[in-house]
């Protein structure tokens, strides 16, 4: 038996990267920021959220102790955060300048890897905040006693973005630009434990239970529409279905101000949904802010960006390809007609 306990609302876009210490959770968004919740009831810190990033925030990760958070970024950069007052300890630049996609600490927490986007990955001293080595795009498993390299991994056709080994099982996965995941087996005798499908995630608001819309409805903060919904079974399909006068004829409920706050909350959850069917087309959405386009230029590098992002990622990257991180053979930028025009095709069908 699965149950949802709370959900966190804070963000201001796609959350990209969860997770946990001993009595923490952190999650960082393309938003540009991080944040840091309680365990203990899931309030958000005093000192959160924590801003340093000038682009999206792909990953962050605990130290093994917990004292210490890192996050990296479309900018470039690691940077290394204290818990528990929020201040930067450290600000670790990728020595190509290319956008930064994951990091994780040594369960020692002397070290710190860190993997960009050109496939190149970095490995910091956690201590001096030093770079301590960088080798090239091969996925690249080492020995973390003796550090040498036990496996190279080359399977991929693009650049690696993310890895994970299974806790308990010596299975490893690897994602990739390539839009797969390949799974590497280094013990072929301990089977693979399948998931339970009733433990998948409900991924449409209309199948939400009962019970989901109560959470539901206290992180709105609505707690004292608990009790009412539960008793007229309200569960994900009906409550898309209310209106004005349900709420007053059929719930009872007298004030206009909690009304209003009803009707409001679940116009936005109709969006929501609304944008997830819709699905924005990656090519709509320019590399560096990952957001819809509205001048789109196209680069000497043949890829198409928002222009004032691209113009201001020129005059901050030192003139290198946020896709490639190569050298832009030119500065010059040319309107992408075409792309502009199917966009707002795309914005015209799918915002009526």
């Amino acid at each position: 038996m699965v149950k949802l306990i709370h959900t966190l609302a804070d963000h201001g876009d796609d959350v990209n990267c969860c997770a946990f210490s001993s009595s923490l959770l952190a999650t960082c968004s393309l938003d540009k920021t991080i944040r840091l919740y309680s365990l203990s009831d899931f309030t958000e810190l005093p000192h959160s959220p924590l801003k340093f990033h000038t682009y999206a925030v792909h990953c962050c990760c605990f130290s093994p102790s917990g004292h210490v958070l890192a996050s990296c970024s479309t900018d470039g950069t690691t940077v290394l955060w204290n818990t528990h007052n929020g201040e930067t300890l450290a600000v670790m630049e990728q020595p190509t300048g290319s956008p930064v996609r994951v990091c994780q600490f040594s369960p020692d927490s002397t070290c710190l890897v860190s993997g960009a986007a050109d496939g190149t990955v970095v490995l910091w001293n956690a201590q001096s905040y030093k770079l301590y080595r960088s080798v090239d795009k091969s996925v690249i498993v080492y020995d973390t006693n003796t550090e040498t390299i036990l496996h190279t991994l080359t399977q991929h056709t693009r650049y690696v973005t993310s890895c994970a080994f299974a806790p308990n099982i010596l299975l490893l996965a690897t994602g990739s630009m390539d839009k797969t995941v390949n799974i590497w087996q280094f013990d072929l005798e301990t089977p693979c434990q399948a998931r339970s499908t009733d433990d998948q995630v409900k991924q449409f608001i209309e199948d939400w239970s009962e019970d989901d819309v109560s959470m539901w409805l206290c992180a709105q903060g609505l707690n004292d529409l608990v009790d009412i919904f539960k008793i007229n079974n309200i569960d994900g399909r009906e409550l898309f279905n209310l209106t004005k006068e349900s709420l007053v004829d059929d719930l009872k409920i007298e004030s206009l101000g909690l009304r209003s706050k009803v009707l409001r909350k679940i116009e936005e959850l109709r969006t929501k949904v609304k944008a997830l069917s819709s699905g924005i087309p990656d090519e709509f959405l320019c590399p560096i802010t990952r957001e819809l386009m509205k001048d789109p230029v196209i680069a000497s590098d043949g890829y198409s960006y928002e222009k004032e992002a691209m113009e201001n990622w020129i005059s901050k990257k030192k003139r290198t390809s946020p896709m490639t991180n190569l050298i832009l053979p030119s500065m010059v930028l040319t309107p992408n007609r075409t792309l502009k025009m199917a966009i707002s095709r795309w914005l015209e069908t799918h915002q009526k």
